[in-house]
């Protein structure tokens, strides 16, 4: 069977942290239940009603930096949407194998970063709550470059603070839109993720291949860059 990747080739392993790192369950019932419930409660109306609208508005903003922003979600839902998640943390659990292949890859690789489109107070819960941020050279988000990962510019803006060879890369990320976005600015080796949701179904990623587990490109030899 042809490898996943070659290790001998990748001297950059970028990763992106819900559904891919992390069980994306905690943010799906979050969004898709625990908010709805709230703002149901909040405006008087039932759960349905509530779920017709969210849905609506949350779809106006997807794949732009406010549908991952806690305080704009926040100020448009009348809810406090950090605190919400901080109250249900219990949810926010590694998907399998993850600390295995981070704990390999900190040993083996010289660059490792964390690159999420998470908002930087969600991003510092999870972090907390795991405790995976020690595994990384940084921890960037996508808030802090203004910009999106489906922006395919974010990349060029990723590599000025943190540079790397995009033929030299390798993104494992669970979100269709990005990987396309990551392979137009050139990114070489692009995984998906079969199944982010440990209660959801597995997905069709193609074009991409997908994991099941990161046992699927185990094991790491030592990086030769």
């Amino acid at each position: 069977m042809t490898p996943m990747v070659n290790w001998n080739e990748i001297h950059t392993v970028l990763l992106d942290m819900d559904g891919t790192l992390l069980d994306l369950y905690f943010d799906n019932y979050f969004w898709q239940h625990y908010v709805t419930e709230h703002y149901a409660r909040r405006n008087n109306t039932s759960f349905a009603e509530a779920e017709v609208f969210l849905k609506a508005r949350f779809a106006r903003e997807q794949g732009t930096l406010n549908w991952y922003c806690v305080d704009y979600w926040t100020d448009e839902l009348g809810l406090d949407i950090a605190a919400m998640k901080y109250e249900i943390r219990h949810l926010i659990r590694p998907r399998e194998t993850t600390i295995a292949f981070l704990d390999t890859l900190k040993r083996h690789h010289a660059q490792v970063l964390l690159v999420t489109n998470a908002h930087r107070r969600s991003l510092e819960l999870k972090m907390e709550e795991t405790g995976l941020g020690e595994y990384f050279d940084a921890l960037v988000s996508s808030h802090d470059l203004h910009k999106p990962k489906e922006d395919p510019s974010f990349w060029g803006e990723l590599a000025k603070s943190h540079p790397f060879d995009p033929a030299r890369t390798l993104l494992i990320d669970d979100s269709l839109p990005v990987l396309h976005s990551a392979q137009r600015h050139g990114i070489r080796w692009l995984l998906s993720i079969a199944k982010p949701d440990s209660r959801g179904m597995p997905r069709d990623t193609a074009p991409f291949a997908a994991l099941h587990t990161f046992d699927d490109i185990m094991p790491i030899p030592a990086c030769t860059a």
